[in-house]
């Protein structure tokens, strides 16, 4: 969502610049990124459960590490990691001496299956055969089909260090210490395996679907193409008509209007007050302003490009970038919201009609 304020950055360099000249080729330049990025967001939709699928088995062999890891805590001599944090080389030697049974100095895929056979994972349905496949391709980095001690080593000290950045802040690193990473990844498996499950519904005739989207995605531009115009003269007419301030027509029922469906679909989710409901939600919002950010803005240019319109949106320009950029950071590093945030949310709009209200008729931005 952030990402998508590209285009107008592009198109408001000639202000930013104070340049007299450039307007119509940073117009050009505008409309292909929009085009680009709608292009690569539709992308990422395709691929997106690739993405989900990696990020399963990636989180799967990390809930598979951290229960070796407390399991090898338990039962070696020693701590694998000392108090102050220091990992215990000594011990994890010892457990890779104890993993391979026929003391040959290396570790074999039989070996680490018997391993990883006897750790008791009883908060996941595990299988041996892919988690032994994971390991291996995880600490086997010579690929000779065998975990060698210093391989092993290497592979232990990356996981232990894993552990402490996601249990940054347990104090004391003790036997609680690996159990608590335990946990955490046990929670993180089974967060995304309920996503992937969800996510994971067969399409009956995915060649029909996807010929089905294309062409309402199409259908939808060409309508925003066609009505934009009249929406325009429509809107500046009742305008006049009923001596309303066109500010307000604009910026306050407009929205109201043409967003009303998000809205709606929105506070449905949100009513069930479930975590995947309220996810939804929230990609619901981040899809609908990115898809306002791409392929409306993209006709947009289209129009004032071909019909040789001059572009003097600075203020609403900005407002968009403030409200995106303040949005977007805001909720790239957190997945919980108190209440308060959504104070935050809702201020920010009254604040941008002030804004943008200021900027046009105080300052003459417009």
């Amino acid at each position: 969502m952030a990402i998508s304020i590209l285009p107008f950055i592009v198109v408001q360099i000639p202000q930013i610049l104070k340049l007299q000249s450039g307007h119509r080729l940073t117009l050009l330049l505008g409309l292909i990124v929009a085009v680009l990025l709608l292009l690569t967001y539709c992308l990422y939709q395709i691929f997106q459960p690739w993405i989900q699928r990696r990020k399963l088995e990636y989180s799967r062999l990390k809930h598979v590490m951290s229960g070796l890891l407390k399991h090898a805590q338990m039962h070696t001599f020693g701590h694998l990691i000392d108090d102050d944090g220091t990992p215990n080389v000594s011990v994890i030697e010892k457990l890779f001496h104890k993993i391979d049974l026929d003391n040959d100095g290396k570790i074999g895929r039989g070996e680490l299956q018997a391993f990883i056979v006897g750790v008791n994972f009883e908060d996941i349905e595990l299988d041996s055969n892919l988690a032994t496949d994971q390991v291996m391709a995880d600490f086997d980095r010579s690929r000779n089909s065998s975990i060698e001690k210093g391989e092993f080593v290497d592979g232990v000290l990356r996981w232990l260090e894993e552990a402490k950045r996601v249990v940054a802040g347990s104090g004391a690193y003790s036997k609680k210490f690996m159990e608590d990473f335990h946990i955490t990844t046990g929670e993180e498996h089974n967060a995304l395996l309920d996503k992937h499950e969800d996510d994971g519904e067969s399409i009956e005739n995915p060649t029909w679907t996807c010929f089905k989207a294309i062409s309402l995605l199409l259908l939808g531009t060409a309508m925003a193409a066609a009505f934009a115009d009249p929406l325009v003269d429509a809107v500046h007419n009742f305008s006049s008509a009923t001596s309303i301030p066109s500010f307000f027509i604009s910026f306050i029922a407009m929205p109201l209007a043409t967003n009303s469906s998000e809205a709606v679909s929105a506070i449905i989710f949100a009513s069930r007050k479930k975590q995947r409901t309220l996810s939804l939600t929230f990609s619901e919002v981040y899809g609908g302003v990115t898809m306002n950010n791409t392929l409306c803005l993209a006709v947009f240019l289209a129009l004032v490009y071909i019909r040789g319109l001059t572009w003097d949106f600075s203020s609403e320009v900005l407002v968009i970038f403030l409200v995106c950029i303040i949005m977007g950071l805001f909720t790239s590093f957190r997945t919980k919201f108190p209440l308060w945030t959504c104070f935050v949310a809702f201020l920010l709009y009254p604040l941008s009609l002030v804004l943008v209200y200021i900027l046009d008729y105080k300052f003459g931005w417009s």
